[in-house]
């Protein structure tokens, strides 16, 4: 039986890690790419101010975005989204950009696209109010 050298080893881990490597250095890269246009477009939204009011159906939910009647106490900015008339608790972070409680780690640039996200990531299923109490 042949022994492992010491050689033979480190040859067979370093094209281990070189074969692992590629793959999460091509996602790195496209992670970066995302990650600028979220930001550009993040902060194009931001220099225009308060988002855009909306009222639309998105894959068989509606979902509306508009001024929040009760104004500070939320972290949107005075800024409401509802999914079929329940309220999407939704945050914007300091580079412009919005999340929800549903899609809390996937930063978009407009409350709409945030809506949106809740309803894809829903798949279907009933959005319940948040209590953030």
């Amino acid at each position: 039986m042949s022994e492992l050298s010491r050689r033979r080893a480190l040859t067979a881990t370093a094209a281990l890690a070189a074969t692992a490597g590629i793959p999460a250095a091509t996602a790195r890269a496209a992670s970066a790419t995302s990650a600028a246009s979220t930001a550009s477009a993040a902060s194009a939204a931001h220099e225009h101010g308060s988002p855009d009011v909306f009222d639309e159906v998105y894959r068989g939910r509606r979902i509306q975005g508009r001024a929040a009647a009760g104004g500070g106490h939320h972290h949107g900015g005075g800024y409401a989204v509802f999914v079929d008339g329940v309220e999407l608790h939704m945050m914007r972070n300091a580079d412009g950009s919005w999340i929800s409680v549903v899609s809390h780690y996937d930063p978009v640039p407009t409350p709409r696209a945030a809506a949106r996200a809740a309803v894809d990531e829903l798949q279907g299923a009933a959005l319940l109010p948040f209590s953030a109490g």
